[in-house]
């Protein structure tokens, strides 16, 4: 007897032979496509004037691949005797295998097409092209395959004979308590999207939530993460943030600076007047500094001390601790140069003393 008539599983080793040879023969016809869509195909979308057919064949490709292996595994399977059972297993599965296929197609070319149509809203707006902030792309894109997919899964479904109908009563009080436990779900996702119209802050901004400051390294969908100053990553609901008072710093202008100057009682008026002008012109001291909005004043008579209130303003683009540490140098060199001396808690305690009937002040320091 011929090996190849031999039976395995009611049919002969020459038909599973032929079957696994169909099945490689798709894998050379993919290996085909690939290279025509390499020499002829890229080449003519090339030299098109629209980005469409580009678009098109980039989101057909590997949809194509997979269908036709999906045919070739049909069609292998489909000319085997391997029972009635086994094949309407096959038919259906083919079936909704096909559909999710060209979901796959379908979702591909919809992020492509939403990638290109909408622009940055900072670029130059382009003819036939909306404006919208690449921020909300996210978004968007996860919307819509949302909505394809919940397409193709439901139509995958309806072909190997199930409804959705018949699913939402399978489901019963599953499905109810299922969708009570994704109302957070939802608040976060119109809390993403609030955040991103808003535009109350962006991705590498630094902000102040609660006890909670630090840089904003992602906004997602249900979510904003950030890396505080101590390294750790902080992941806070975005619902919370759409109610909660958020303070962008990134957003001032510049960096506002408050300092109490405290100088000894013995410090004279004139010496007062040379270090509030010594203050005055530290922007012309100290780089970074700016000379607008500078407020220099003698505000208190302190129990221990004349206080010099001095508020100044750091450039956005300095390091802010580093012009900071400057300034408190530059304040305490050109003071010991004066000869203005800062002043420390102190007491001054006066005692009476009833000596030969007379009073006597004794002054303690």
């Amino acid at each position: 007897m011929n090996i190849l008539d031999k039976v395995y599983y009611g049919n002969s080793v020459q038909d599973w032979g032929i079957s696994v040879l169909i099945i490689i023969c798709a894998l050379l016809i993919n290996k085909l496509i690939a290279v025509f869509d390499r020499k002829v195909i890229n080449k003519i979308v090339v030299k098109s004037n629209t980005r469409l057919d580009d678009i098109f064949w980039a989101s057909l490709e590997k949809p194509v691949f997979s269908g036709v292996i999906l045919l070739a595994i049909w069609i292998a399977f489909d000319r085997l005797d391997l029972g009635v059972k086994f094949h309407e297993i096959i038919g259906k599965s083919y079936d909704a295998l096909v559909v999710l296929n060209i979901t796959w197609f379908f979702a591909r070319l919809a992020t492509a097409l939403i990638g290109d149509t909408f622009a940055n809203s900072n670029d130059k707006p382009r003819k036939g092209r909306f404006n919208v902030d690449t921020r909300l792309l996210p978004l968007i894109k996860r919307g819509v395959l949302i909505l394809i997919w919940f397409i193709g899964i439901v139509t995958a479904l309806h072909n190997v004979g199930i409804t959705v109908t018949t699913l939402i009563g399978t489901l019963g009080i599953g499905g109810i308590a299922f969708a009570l436990a994704a109302q957070d779900t939802i608040k976060n996702m119109f809390g993403g999207v609030t955040i991103f119209t808003d535009n109350t802050f962006h991705i590498g901004d630094i902000i102040k939530f609660d006890s909670t400051e630090g840089t904003v390294v992602d906004i997602g969908l249900r979510s904003t993460r950030i890396r505080t100053y101590d390294k750790r990553l902080v992941t806070i609901p975005n619902y919370k943030l759409t109610d909660a008072v958020i303070t962008n710093i990134s957003s001032e202008p510049a960096r506002r600076i408050v300092v109490e100057l405290g100088l000894t009682y013995d410090t004279t008026p004139e010496k007062m007047q040379e270090a509030m002008t010594i203050l005055k012109d530290m922007p012309n001291r100290v780089p970074n500094v700016r000379d607008k909005d500078l407020t220099v004043a003698f505000t208190n008579f302190a129990d221990s001390a004349l206080v010099i209130t001095y508020i100044y303003f750091i450039r956005k683009s300095a390091d802010i601790n580093e012009t900071r540490s400057n300034v408190n140098f530059e304040i305490l060199h050109a003071f010991t140069q004066a000869g203005l001396n800062f002043a420390f808690p102190s007491q001054t305690i006066y005692i009476e003393n009833n000596t030969n009937g007379k009073d006597v002040e004794t002054l303690l320091s």
